[in-house]
């Protein structure tokens, strides 16, 4: 789960000392690429809708091999006192390297993840938590884009891929895979071993979840539009995705985590798993 020494990624601003108190509650891991202009609304934002709920918050802000002024931007709100843990990934790997970069850094009971990108209200991730939070550790939550302002290509392509994510894993608990933040117990999360670098990182949160058995509890929400920055997915993203949905769900690639994570080589399959993968 946590990149290799030679991956790039570095916690230079000695965060330990940065981030102090009373555990958080939650760690929400952001990846930060050439957002130097969401960091100082998004971040702050963050901050704000927890402290307003009474929630510990911690923000590991992972400066993911940005070439703008994304680490000058987050040392300044560590500068200003907000419980923002800085991780600098010296060479972009990719999204998912962003998020395994800085999930060993994160100290919450639970631990998130969710861009920098603001498209989703502070105000609706903390609501998120306050849902989940009384939950136990085999509960997942996470924001279903229920109103998006996206195009109508965009729109009809994300019905196209959840479709097919549902009809390889039927039950899965959420029909918009990529909706974030996804909240998880990190007493899970650790059993995940997550691995995916790249955009794969959010499918395969959500596939593992189902093997473990564990519930999904889904929040609809309004997405906005990207305000600042510039969004990094691609056209070859989608085939990203369609490769990897083939090759978790039709070799073996997933046997050996079974074994170690599940139990067995059956335990989790749709049908046989002790607990369901539904929304809530």
């Amino acid at each position: 789960m946590t990149p290799d020494a030679t991956g790039g990624a570095s916690d230079g601003a000695d965060a330990s000392s940065r981030v102090s108190g009373e555990a958080p509650e939650l760690s929400l891991v952001i990846p930060c690429y050439n957002e130097a202009e969401s960091i100082p609304y998004t971040l702050p934002g963050l901050c704000a809708a927890f402290a307003k709920a009474g929630r510990r918050l911690e923000i590991v802000a992972v400066d993911n091999g940005s070439r703008d002024a994304s680490a000058a931007r987050i040392a300044e709100l560590v500068a200003k006192g907000l419980p923002i843990r800085p991780v600098r990934v010296e060479v972009n790997q990719g999204y998912g390297f962003g998020l395994l970069s800085g999930i060993p850094h994160a100290r919450g009971t639970w631990v998130g993840f969710i861009p920098a990108d603001g498209q989703v209200d502070a105000e609706d991730v903390a609501r998120l938590f306050e849902a989940l939070a009384p939950c136990g550790p085999l509960t997942l939550g996470k924001i279903r884009r229920r109103f998006r302002m996206d195009g109508w290509r965009r729109k009809l392509v994300s019905i196209v891929y959840n479709a097919l994510v549902w009809c390889l894993w039927p039950g899965l608990g959420s029909i918009d895979v990529n909706g974030t933040p996804k909240i998880v117990h990190r007493s899970v999360l650790a059993r995940m071993q997550l691995e995916s670098r790249r955009w794969f990182f959010d499918p395969e949160l959500l596939i593992k979840a189902h093997y473990l058995g564990v519930r999904v509890l889904e929040l609809n929400a309004f997405a906005r539009m990207r305000g600042r920055g510039e969004s990094n997915v691609r056209a070859t993203t989608c085939w990203e995705f369609f490769r990897e949905l083939l090759r978790y769900r039709f070799t073996g690639h997933l046997g050996p985590w079974k074994r170690s994570a599940c139990g067995g080589p059956g335990q989790g399959e749709p049908g046989r798993s002790g607990g369901s993968g539904s929304g809530a």
